[in-house]
């Protein structure tokens, strides 16, 4: 279970901070043993900002907020930069990057591929619980997002947590002879014969999915890290990816 710091959420701040690029000194590395009420917060990174004394904690629950130089002060929310062509959002474009390279780190034989016959315009990213309507419906469009030259990377996300049904037939599809047939029956209501005690990723994968943001199925990561909740027409997902139908 991933924890959370409730001392964080309320000093969450719904307009965020505006700022301008200022250019800062690498954060003080103070910042790396944070503590509230006498507990180490689990810090993972500290950035620092475009604005001048203010610097990004990330920590190991996948929550980040910002403080200034010496840690007396949090707040939580979006960093804006006040920009030429108007409001930037520093932090969600953090939080892409992020998501990014998290996701391309896993390896390609713990995901379940569907790609098309041709080289993929793009590939995205699907976090996917086989017991989820929307997944289902989702997995109907696959083979017209495989037309459209749109490959289908699919991660594993009960969203009932480890102990739900969604986690064992998750597990019997990583752990099948063919995981991709497996997929497409689960995503039928058949239920996998195979056994769900194989090593397989799905605990891992679930984990990265809350670290990375993911609250439901489906949740679409797309290439520049940007995630898309909930079920996208295929020719939908296609104009968002610049991408002719």
């Amino acid at each position: 279970m991933i924890r959370t710091f409730p001392a964080l959420t309320a000093l969450s701040l719904a307009t965020g901070l505006i700022v301008s690029s200022v250019a800062q000194a690498a954060p003080p590395a103070s910042l790396n043993e944070l503590e509230v009420n006498g507990q180490k917060m689990p810090v993972t990174e500290v950035l620092d900002t475009p604005m001048e004394g203010l610097y990004e904690v990330r920590l190991e629950t996948g929550e980040t907020f910002y403080t200034n130089a010496d840690g007396s002060h949090f707040v939580v929310g979006d960093l804006y930069e006040n920009a030429d062509d108007g409001l930037v959002n520093v932090s969600e474009q953090r939080r892409n990057e992020t998501r990014a390279e998290r996701v391309a780190a896993v390896p390609m034989d713990e995901q379940i591929v569907f790609r098309g016959a041709d080289e993929p315009k793009a590939v995205i990213s699907v976090f996917t619980d086989s017991t989820c309507p929307y997944c289902r419906k989702l997995h109907e469009e696959v083979p017209r997002l495989n037309e459209l030259g749109i490959q289908v990377n699919y991660l594993a996300f009960p969203r009932g947590g480890m102990q739900s049904e969604g986690a064992r037939e998750l597990q019997q599809v990583w752990c099948a002879e063919n995981p991709s047939e497996a997929m497409s029956a689960a995503k039928r209501g058949e239920v996998p014969s195979s056994a769900a005690s194989c090593d397989n990723p799905v605990e891992r994968q679930y984990h990265l999915g809350l670290e990375v943001g993911v609250q439901g199925t489906p949740a679409i990561i797309l290439p520049d890290g940007t995630l898309v909740p909930g079920y996208v027409p295929a020719e939908r997902l296609a104009t968002m990816l610049g991408i002719d139908g």
